[in-house]
């Protein structure tokens, strides 16, 4: 028996790995990245053989583990929320031809959101692609779903969402768990066109048996009880119910345990569908009202009847954004129970820790780049000089570029490049020639950036596009790229360079600079707008390559500089305001900007910056 406090993320990987997942692929995106680490991790303490990649993107992820489900063995693919929007084509056909195995789609929720785009929920994605989700509402129950999963999606052909928000992937619980054999099926395809290349006339037949699929999940989800149930007293009539699922239904149990409020019942939905509809409708039958507690949209809410009994966030007793955290929760409580003329909560407890915060007056900090990040270096270059250049960037680090003022858009994956070739192409239209500056990461590029160039290529746009090559996936977690060649289990595989990539989507004018030498990056930018320019020219790539400062310490600063600033400065401030390194401050009794030794990397790049030479070399 082996024992361990995991990270929820480790708690689906031992899930998948108990589910007999033989083939894991994902793309990593926060709150999903440690799971494929953390199986891996796993994989060799068990000594169990299984293949696992870092995929180019999520829909890459998908078709790879539902080829292998095709096949008859047991996959999944790990991804974030927003990541599922990339799949979305292939999960909906994926739906419709079933599969042989087992295939787990875990995708990773993000109330708030912390790290993302949207706020979107899963759970509507599955109910659009007809697939069954499971919401787990802690680390422990997330790896009893990851298995269930597994064995539902074989037992029915079906592929099964996962979705744990936030909250659960980051959550740390203790598990134990027997030594794990790792024994799985030998691939065997059995050629069936009808199905695994369907027209859409045998889609519509196939149509009819995913719906058949899902009315016998829905009878044995009413069955389910160790992931759907309530503490109704049989007989017992009740003024308010209450209905949560995932997150919200660990807060809500909480809250009432500490209350000692046993005259409310609570209803756990692990399974939002196929909806367990009868339980619902036994559980509404002794309350006079419920109120459905759920992230971060309305689909229990939506799948109850009687909505005039039904108090959520379409009635405005439950907020439409942001994540439920406790102390929302008790805020929605108290007004629910107010309202319903129940005993009020206590005062919480959360209350004066939040009063005593305010108290402090602690300085707001915006996100920043890394003291040292070589990406700031190549903002502020590109900034230089631009003021009416339009600047689209990606997801990723650079984004936040925003605070150097070197971005102006950020849409999605791979979205500076075709924003940028739709901005070009609007402006032109007018008569326009607008500046542009595309910026986009070296793992973004790789992910969605080539598609955008080639379209961009072959339609003649004309833009400055700079891939930001740290030679990692950082903000996510450190993960190797393709340019690597670096595979998820640490083996090598085969490089590919962001260089020939570049060349091989059309791009003539291809340059790669040092982003720490500051006027080197601007001298290439400045050919770059020539070459964008000039009639013969076109598109101009510049790769600004220089390793992470924290993923390679000590090759992204080969000699470390130690810098500090005279009584020359001015307080011009154009070092904290428009190049923004965390180690310079304006120290008020100096009364000019001065260098924080204690996070202060050494890189030397501010020593180019200051217009008076008042930062120097010690």
């Amino acid at each position: 028996m082996r024992e361990e406090i995991l990270l929820g993320n480790g708690a689906i990987a031992l899930g998948l790995m108990e589910g007999g997942c033989q083939v894991l692929t994902s793309y990593p995106g926060t709150p999903s990245s440690e799971i494929l680490p953390e199986f891996v991790r796993l994989m060799k303490l068990e000594g169990v053989d299984a293949y696992t990649e870092w995929s180019t993107n999520e829909k890459v992820a998908v078709d790879n583990a539902f080829a292998a489900a095709v096949s008859g063995k047991r996959a999944a693919c790990c991804m974030k929320q927003v990541g599922l929007n990339v799949a979305a084509d292939s999960l909906m056909s994926a739906a419709y031809m079933g599969t042989t195995g087992g295939l787990v789609i875990v995708s990773c929720d993000d109330p708030g959101p912390h790290s993302s785009q949207t706020e979107q929920d899963t759970r509507l994605m599955a109910r659009l692609a007809k697939v069954p989700v499971l919401d787990p509402s802690n680390p422990r129950e997330a790896r009893q779903m990851a298995k269930l999963a597994m064995e539902l999606s074989e037992r029915f052909k079906i592929p099964v969402i996962l979705r744990p928000a936030i909250r659960v992937c980051h959550a740390r619980q203790n598990l134990s768990w027997e030594p794990i054999s790792g024994e799985g099926k030998r691939a065997s395809f059995e050629k069936d066109p009808l199905r695994w290349a369907a027209t859409p006339r045998f889609r519509f037949i196939l149509h009819g048996e995913l719906n058949k699929k899902l009315r016998e999940i829905a009878g044995l989800f009413e069955r389910l009880e160790a992931h759907n149930f309530h503490n109704l007293d049989p007989g017992k009539s009740y003024s308010l119910g209450i209905v949560a699922s995932g997150v919200p239904y660990s807060v809500v149990k909480d809250i009432l345990e500490e209350e000692g409020r046993g005259d409310v019942p609570l209803l756990k939905i692990g399974t939002p569908y196929p909806f367990p509809e009868s339980l619902a409708r036994a559980f509404m039958s002794q309350c006079e009202k419920v109120l459905v507690i759920e992230e971060t949209d309305t689909v229990i809410e939506y799948f109850l009847r009687e909505k005039e009994r039904v108090l959520g966030r379409l009635s405005g007793h439950v907020p439409s954004e942001g994540e439920l955290v406790p102390q929302v929760v008790h805020r929605v409580l108290e007004g629910a129970f107010k309202e319903m003329g129940l005993d009020p909560l206590g005062p919480g407890g959360d209350g004066q820790v939040m009063e005593l915060v305010k108290g402090l007056d602690l300085p707001v900090r915006r996100p920043t780049l890394c003291p040292g990040c070589p990406h700031r270096a190549a903002f502020f270059a590109i900034r230089k000089g631009r003021a009416k250049t339009i600047f689209t960037s990606d997801i990723g680090c650079y984004t936040l570029g925003l605070n150097l003022g070197a971005v102006d858009t950020c849409l999605d994956m791979g979205a500076a490049i075709t924003m940028a070739s739709g901005f070009y192409h609007a402006f032109r239209q007018d008569g326009i020639d607008q500046s542009i500056v595309a910026t986009i990461g070296d793992s973004t590029f790789y992910h969605s950036g080539t598609a955008g160039l080639l379209n961009a290529v072959y339609n003649d746009a004309r833009f400055v596009l700079v891939i930001l090559d740290n030679q990692i996936t950082a903000m996510t977690g450190m993960q190797p790229t393709p340019g690597l060649g670096i595979r998820a289990d640490g083996t090598q595989g085969r490089a590919i360079s962001l260089e020939r990539v570049v060349k091989g989507c059309g791009i003539e004018f291809v340059e790669v600079v040092d982003p720490y030498d500051i006027k080197a990056m601007g001298k290439v930018l400045k050919e770059a707008e020539a070459h964008v320019k000039d009639p013969q020219g076109g598109i101009a790539v510049i790769i600004s390559r220089h390793p992470c400062i924290i993923a390679y310490r000590e090759e992204a600063i080969a000699e470390r500089k130690s810098v500090t600033v005279t009584e020359d400065c001015d307080q011009c401030n154009l070092c904290i305001e428009r190049f923004e390194c965390p180690a310079l401050y304006v120290d008020d009794k100096l009364g000019r900007t001065a260098v924080n030794q204690a996070i202060c990397t050494g890189c030397g790049v501010c020593l180019q910056v200051c217009p008076r030479d008042a930062i120097v070399e010690v």
